[in-house]
């Protein structure tokens, strides 16, 4: 037996709820690298906002503001509070209160906080779009210290949306079963 075949032997089944194909139909995978580095960066960031702004299209209330887990993390708190940090990192806007940028307000709806979003995303990519060198400073509210370079906050960006996308992926299949991107 070779080296590959050994490690076949030892892997463990792959588990299916459901048949592959019907898999695949709900789920969509990451897009395809762009052109430059500042595409393909920028291609991954949108892929990640839109996965979130699903988990909350269609969810009604209260469901779309209620806590699934102890914390009170909800899907309107993870779009309010992604809009903030879009702001923060690509606008350059300051944030006074983070933990106040989890809880929406008695006023904010799905709809008002996804348009807010979109809004702000828009906003953020045409200053991305703008920068010509990824190893410029990216706008950054008036603080002690160096601003980060677009490059990083691009990075830093795809982390903060990709770990809240997974954040919105447990609380929709709470709320409804819905699973996939």
């Amino acid at each position: 037996m070779s080296g590959n075949d050994a490690q076949r032997s030892h892997a463990q089944p792959r588990l299916q709820s459901q048949p592959r194909s019907q898999s695949r139909a709900k789920d969509t995978g990451p897009p395809l690298t762009g052109a430059d580095e500042k595409a393909t960066l920028r291609g991954f960031l949108d892929y990640l906002r839109n996965a979130v702004a699903d988990k909350v299209e269609g969810v009604p209330e209260p469901q779309v503001r209620t806590g699934g887990v102890p914390s009170g993390t909800n899907l309107l708190g993870l779009v309010k509070h992604l809009a903030f940090v879009e702001r923060s990192y690509f606008l350059g806007e300051d944030v006074g209160d983070w933990r106040t940028t989890m809880r929406p307000s008695a006023e904010d709806t799905a709809d008002s906080v996804l348009a807010d979003y979109r809004k702000t995303v828009e906003r953020a990519n045409q200053v991305i779009d703008a920068c010509p060198d990824l190893a410029l400073p990216a706008p950054r509210p008036p603080r002690r210290g160096q601003a980060p370079s677009m490059r990083w906050v691009l990075v830093h960006m795809i982390e903060e949306t990709g770990r809240h996308a997974g954040h919105a992926d447990i609380l929709r299949e709470q709320i409804d079963g819905s699973t996939g991107r």
